[in-house]
């Protein structure tokens, strides 16, 4: 019963958030600062899910400018989670095909989001060099999962490069945000589902990668998150067990 409330409360407000949001992005369509705006209202929807979340960011993260923030990639309560740490003017990079989810997609590109298509290799090269393009121009962020799917209870996958050679290419830091364990987790049947914590962790300077490679790059920014991603599910679990006795 209550899985069911819960999916009729979930289904009217997004229709609904996403309807009004298309009519207020048309006043600016393709601002970037509406993307957070819109994240933070679907991240609303944790309190609904039962989730206690706990954030934490960075000291004086808000005067590090212009960056690429990387984020591990579960499921799509990524969506009620993650969806609260973006930061304005931040836009995410996401598959093409989520344009024809009916009223989400239509909000998702006038919020100012970069559509890529994965299955053709020379445009997704092509929106590759777009993000270096506007990251040099210094008006805007974006927010990219490097694992390119969700991990679905698999640890934290292996990392494609493409946010890393746009950082080093566009000489701007990278910024990890780390999600605790959301896999098998959440229960809509269940009033409370427990603490996730999510934490963005310090910006990782771009420079001394610079004669380096990529790939380096991406190693590195891999086993930051995968420490970091350990040390968050020991917390919870420690944590919750504390709270049962």
């Amino acid at each position: 019963m209550l899985l069911i409330l819960r999916a009729i409360i979930v289904v009217v407000y997004s229709i609904l958030v996403s309807v009004l949001g298309c009519l207020w992005c048309l006043t600016s369509p393709r601002n970037p600062r509406h993307v957070a705006t819109f994240a933070h209202l679907f991240g609303k929807l944790s309190h609904l899910f039962g989730i206690q979340l706990e954030m934490r960011r960075p000291e004086g993260i808000e005067q590090v400018g212009n960056a690429i923030y990387i984020a591990n990639h579960q499921n799509n309560y990524d969506m009620v989670t993650a969806a609260n740490m973006v930061q304005a003017p931040t836009v995410t990079v996401g598959k093409k095909s989520l344009a024809w989810i009916p009223f989400f997609g239509q909000l998702y590109w006038l919020t100012g989001n970069l559509l890529i298509d994965r299955e053709n290799k020379a445009k997704a090269h092509n929106s590759i060099n777009q993000v270096v393009e506007q990251l040099k121009d210094g008006h805007v962020s974006f927010w990219m999962f490097p694992e390119g799917t969700r991990s679905r209870g698999r640890g934290l996958l292996p990392f494609k490069t493409g946010a890393f050679h746009a950082a080093l290419a566009a000489g701007v830091p990278i910024i990890p945000i780390v999600v605790s364990n959301t896999h098998g987790k959440i229960n809509l049947n269940r009033l409370k589902n427990g603490l996730v914590i999510i934490e963005m962790l310090p910006p990782i300077d771009t420079t001394p990668f610079q004669e380096q490679s990529a790939r380096k790059l991406t190693s590195h920014c891999r086993e930051i998150m995968q420490q970091k991603f350990d040390e968050l599910n020991a917390e919870v679990e420690r944590r919750e067990a504390e709270r049962v006795k």
